[in-house]
């Protein structure tokens, strides 16, 4: 725990001493003294803070370095919520300061603390003028602190700080007070209420005294001083070598004879400032007399500290910046005659940069005052109420110097050290108290919190070490007094506050203050309340249902009661509701509890239990919420049958019907190319089933339905199928037998006679046994489409009649509107094509799929089969979890998605397409790979000359693929700069060679597989130290061997016949070195640049693959290598098929082929 120190500084005004150099002649440059300057007033605020405890200006003094100026800074780590603010009042008024803390991170109520001054704790002051309460609101988690001062007086004016703790954390405020109605608020005498707030005095006492006479010259002064009071000036005035001054002293008593050769001599002796200028002056007869100068009887030759100036019969010499080495004495001479003098340098007062600071201490520990001055080996006096101290036989006081630092040191303080102790310098002086207290009271027991019901009883207790000590108790500031219920007693150390049969009023902050010491102990009581839901209050009761309409705002008002305000659980079944839940916010108020849901939706409705508790017991009650909304959106609409301007329209009801009753429905059509809807009801529609008309024929159309309840009007439905209202045309004319034999039947027939708006899209050609006739004769239809599909011409042959039976034939014309009169007979057609499910796997999926982690995959299976089949994916025999892979299932293929692969996705997987008891099966392997794992245990196995032998383990985890390889790379260990020496190297030893004589090295190896290298490596745990040797080695010389070679193809090319309109790849392999150039021709023309095709090259496999090739792209294909050693050429044929589309039907009872 840190605290921050604090002064209240006051402003006196300040007189500055004028500087001046000691010279009777007025030709001597002397600065002149300026006026003494009032410093401004004391502002009515608190001043900065200033551990000095001097009077200053509110800004640092001119001079002193940066490091020396008072640190305003504040270390706060943040658990204020509200800082005391500074405060004004008058003399007899009240004013209160109020300081809130956040305790919902403390895991424990904080400790506060009132201090004026630096030290002065305001606990052990509670009293008529001051109260100190604090109170802990649990709703908003907040500790409010409040410090109450009443009737103020001029002496409680000055520099507070509240300090608040909790744990390992701290924080801290400062503040001030201005009491007006004083001419001084901050410097009074202590009175009669100088034990409870009155700071000032000490203030007062610590006060630096500034001098205001104006500087006299310390030459006269020694001139006319007494030899008693001579060591008394020199440390007064900072005069160091006292001794040689005096002896010039002596010498200037003698009387000096006149001189024919100077007109006016020097004077007998100057003084200037350390760091000043001064100008000596003499006057000669002789206006061409050359004088000389010598300092100590050493003469002294111009440069730039010693400027020489002749100026009719005067001469000068300049001495510029003097230090201490210019105190000396100087003499001018003109042949055998002189004149001299001294020049003596003074230093500048030493000041006091960083001052004493009060101390308050145990009895018996050691103390040191310590302070800081401007120049370093200046002397300091000490003293002790105004009593020099020395150092004396029982080392007592100890004196200690560090540079710029004079350190007074005081081992084994008493009751008799207690008091004033200054530093003393020739430039200002610094004070300092000292306080020495007996032993701390200690505390063995500290009262505790209390939580209480109504009539039990209440004891607070302590124990303090020292069974003499009397306290006061207080609740919230007031003392308490004994009374029929409140009984205070004080058996040995033993301290005990008993409320009886405890009320609500008796509720607060109670404190126990030990007399005679700065601390107090604090404890809460807590009433408690049993809570109670009012629910009545509202006009509902507990199983009262309320209704919401979807989209609104849910609000839950529920108004409680108790003491402490209890915490309040909203739960919907077994899940507790919380502010996470996004649209749900929980509030809990004075008196109520309110619960919201933002834009009510279908899944909110249910029972809801609101849970009230604090530690008096609980209470629960159950509100029933309905959510009403409108409808959900009824399916697509069906068109049932469609006329020249009119539909027939169906649609089923909506699977929800958003809590109230479906009322009706509204319909709404457009033209297809159209986006405009109309509506062709206002009032809702009660049936299901809708005739549309005045509509255009031969355009095409779309219906949609919305349905209506009492809250409002649904969503509309998905757009029905396109239609187009025509009339279908009439039967076609002339149906005949045009030839016939056993198995087949030729028929022919003109088209009909009307066809209307809508084109003709073909006809139908039917058959069935003789004697079905139509249900309106009482015999059932069995009339069989002769064509999987409508027939363009107007004669067809049927095949595959059996033979021997006798058929009935008839044709139908169809057009948009469905198909036409078959003149008397009307039936439905009934179509099939049976098709056996067949699965086409894609080459490049017939081997292992090699995918890195994070890649997408994405399979596209296509398969056959009719009806639908069903498509069943599984990995090593166990169905894909839908979480992690995406399938999706078309007509035609099956499609395997998987966003971001990882490892774990690996494995076989398999596909199967199954109608009724046909099925068929594929398989794909899938293997996901990843960067290895740094290489095991690399050791240094030995090392001769520039050699060494390096050995390793292979990694752990290969990435789920073979290891390609090793990186192995060195390092200087001086430089650690590292270099690579083998890549791709496969085997797990290796010998480094060609390594510098003399250095060390370091080795790491990474594994490499086809991802990649390792992300880490692995590092030698030892190095190789190349000793220097004197053998020169000599490398053999080696013939280079041309591995060149010509081009030649290792496999051929394969005459291919492949289907029109899949992808067709023709592949060879080549080898030759340096690689060969590759060209593919067609029919021997160059396709190099033909965007149908594309070529591929891979570690010298050859590929070349067809995009959707037709009959056209068959023919004779070559590929062709050339490089400088030479070419080969490999051809082959492609042959491209048409598509051959098989279906069956029905002849004579049994299911034919036909292609």
């Amino acid at each position: 725990m840190s605290k921050v120190k604090f002064e209240l500084k006051i402003k006196e005004s300040e007189v500055k001493e004028p500087e001046k150099a000691v010279s009777p002649d007025p030709a001597v440059a002397e600065p002149k003294p300026e006026e003494p300057k009032e410093a401004p007033p004391a502002p009515t605020g608190s001043s900065a803070p200033d551990t000095s405890g001097t009077v200053s200006d509110c800004s640092a003094p001119e001079g002193l370095p940066e490091s020396h100026r008072p640190d305003t800074r504040q270390d706060l780590t943040g658990l204020f919520t509200e800082k005391p603010q500074s405060g004004e009042v008058n003399v007899g008024e009240n004013i209160t300061f109020v300081a809130r803390v956040c305790g919902e991170s403390l895991l424990k109520k904080p400790s506060v603390k009132w201090i004026k001054g630096k030290w002065m704790d305001l606990a052990s002051k509670s009293g008529k003028h001051l109260q100190l309460k604090e109170h802990y609101d649990r709703n908003s988690k907040v500790y409010t602190f409040e410090m109450h001062i009443i009737a103020a007086k001029a002496n409680f004016a000055g520099a507070y700080r509240c300090e608040v703790s909790s744990r390992d954390k701290f924080d801290s405020c400062n503040f001030d007070l201005v009491v007006h109605g004083n001419k001084n608020n901050y410097i009074t005498d202590a009175g009669e209420d100088s034990g409870e707030l009155d700071f000032s005095a000490l203030l007062k006492k610590r006060a630096v005294h500034v001098s205001t006479e104006p500087e006299v010259d310390v030459w006269e002064i020694l001139q006319n001083a007494p030899p008693s009071e001579y060591e008394k000036i020199a440390f007064q005035y900072g005069i160091t070598d006292l001794r040689g001054m005096l002896k010039r002293l002596k010498k200037m008593k003698k009387e000096e004879k006149k001189s024919a050769a100077f007109l006016r001599k020097l004077d007998p002796a100057y003084q200037v400032e350390k760091g000043h200028k001064i100008k000596l002056q003499v006057e000669v007869a002789n206006p061409d007399a050359e004088v000389k100068w010598l300092k100590n009887g050493q003469e002294i030759h111009p440069t730039g500290r010693y400027i020489f100036e002749s100026v009719g019969n005067k001469r000068f010499l300049t001495i510029n910046n003097c230090t201490l080495a210019d105190d000396a004495a100087y003499t001018c001479t003109i042949g055998e005659e002189k004149t001299v003098t001294e020049l003596f340098v003074k230093e500048p007062p030493v000041l006091i940069v960083r001052n004493l600071e009060d101390q308050m201490v145990m009895k018996g520990e050691r103390v040191e005052f310590e302070c800081e001055v401007s120049e370093e080996g200046a002397q300091v006096k000490w003293e002790k109420d105004g009593v020099e101290l020395t150092r004396d036989e029982s080392f007592k006081y100890r004196f200690k110097k560090d540079g710029c630092k004079h350190v007074l040191i005081i081992n084994d303080v008493t009751k008799e050290d207690c008091g004033h102790y200054r530093v003393k310098t020739n430039g200002g002086q610094s004070f300092a108290e000292l306080m020495v207290q007996e032993k701390q009271l200690e505390v063995y027991q500290n009262i505790a919190d209390l939580t209480v019901k109504a009539k039990d009883q209440a004891v607070f207790k302590c124990e303090v070490s020292d069974e003499n000590v009397k306290g006061i108790w207080y609740k919230n500031g007031v003392e308490v007094k004994p009374d029929a219920r409140t009984h205070i007693t004080h058996i040995g150390r033993i301290h005990k506050l008993t409320i009886d049969d405890v009320k609500p009023e008796d509720e607060g902050d109670y404190t126990f203050v030990p007399e005679g010491y700065a601390f107090n102990l604090s404890a809460k009581l807590n009433f408690l309340d049993p809570p109670k839901i009012h629910l009545d209050c509202m006009g509902r009761t507990a199983e009262s249902t309320i209704l919401v309409v979807a989209g609104n705002k849910l609000r839950l008002d529920v108004p409680i009661t108790g003491d402490p305000a209890p915490t309040v659980v909203w739960t919907k079944g077994e899940k507790v509701l919380t502010d996470s839940d996004g649209r749900v916010h929980v509030e809990s108020t004075k008196g109520h509890c309110i619960f919201t849901i933002e834009g009510a939706e279908r899944q909110d409705e249910g029972v809801y239990s609101v849970i009230v508790r604090n530690p008096a017991g609980e209470d629960t009650a159950d509100i029933n919420v309905k959510v009403v909304d409108v409808p959900d959106p009824p399916e697509a609409p069906r068109i049932l049958s469609v006329g020249e301007d009119s539909c027939v329209v169906q649609w089923d009801p909506p699977l929800f019907d958003g809590g109230q009753p479906v009322i009706g429905y509204v319909l709404e059509r457009k033209k297809k190319k159209s986006y405009r809807w109309m509506r062709l009801n206002f009032d809702p529609f009660k049936e299901t089933t809708y005739e549309a008309k005045r509509m255009i024929e031969g355009v095409p159309y779309e219906m949609r339905v919305y349905a209506v309840n009492a809250i409002g009007m649904s969503r509309p439905s998905a757009a029905s199928q396109p239609f187009v209202p025509v009339a279908p045309t009439s039967e076609p004319t002339g149906l005949c037998v045009d030839d016939i034999s056993d198995t087949t039947i030729s028929l022919k027939w003109r088209p009909p006679e009307r066809i209307g708006s809508a084109e003709l899209e073909g006809y139908g050609v039917e058959y069935c046994k003789e004697g079905c006739k139509h249900e309106m004769f009482g015999v059932t239809d069995e009339w069989i489409p002769a064509f999987p599909s409508l027939t363009e011409s107007t004669s067809v042959i049927v095949c595959d009649l059996p033979t021997g039976e006798k058929m009935q034939f008839r044709v139908r014309a169809y057009n948009m509107a469905g198909p036409s009169l078959p003149g008397h007979h009307v039936n439905h057609l009934h179509f099939v094509i049976a098709e056996r499910p067949k699965i086409w796997l894609p080459r490049n999926l017939r081997q292992t799929l090699i995918k890195k982690v994070g890649e997408t995959i994405n399979l596209v299976i296509p398969f056959q089969g009719k009806p639908r089949p069903q498509v069943t994916w599984t990995k090593n025999d166990e169905l894909l979890d839908p979480r992690q892979v995406s399938i999706r299932n078309s007509d035609t293929d099956t499609i395997l998605f998987i966003r971001k692969s990882e490892r774990k996705d690996s494995g076989k997987y398999e596909v199967q397409v199954q109608i009724e008891n046909v099925q068929d099966r594929a398989s794909v392997n899938i293997q996901i790979v990843d960067l290895p794992g740094p290489p095991q245990n690399l050791k240094v196995i030995d090392v001769w000359g520039f050699n060494v032998a390096l050995e390793w383990k292979p990694p752990k985890d290969n990435g789920n693929c073979d290891i390609t390889g090793y990186t192995i790379q060195k390092a200087d260990k001086k430089t650690m700069d590292w270099y690579t020496v083998y890549e791709q190297y496969r085997r797990t030893n290796c010998v480094v060679s060609d390594l510098i004589m003399g250095n060390e090295y370091m080795f790491r190896v990474y594994a490499m597989n086809m991802v990649g290298l390792s992300p880490e490596p692995c590092l030698s745990k030892d190095s190789a130290y190349i000793q220097k040797t004197g053998i020169v080695y000599k490398p053999p010389s080696y013939k280079e061997h041309d591995f060149s070679e010509a081009p030649k193809f290792t496999h051929p090319l394969v005459s291919r016949s492949v289907i029109a309109g899949y992808n067709a790849t023709l592949s060879c392999s080549v080898r030759g070195i340096p690689k060969p150039k590759i060209t593919w021709y067609k029919n021997k023309m160059d396709i190099t640049n033909e965007a149908k095709y594309r070529m591929f090259s891979n570690q010298g496999v050859l590929t070349l693959e067809i995009r959707k090739p037709c009959p056209f792209d068959g023919g004779v294909y070559m590929c062709k290598a050339v490089n400088d050693s030479g070419e080969d050429i490999i051809e082959c044929k492609l042959e491209v098929r048409c598509k051959i589309f098989f279906y069956t039907m029905k002849v004579n009872g049994y299911q034919q082929l036909f292609a």
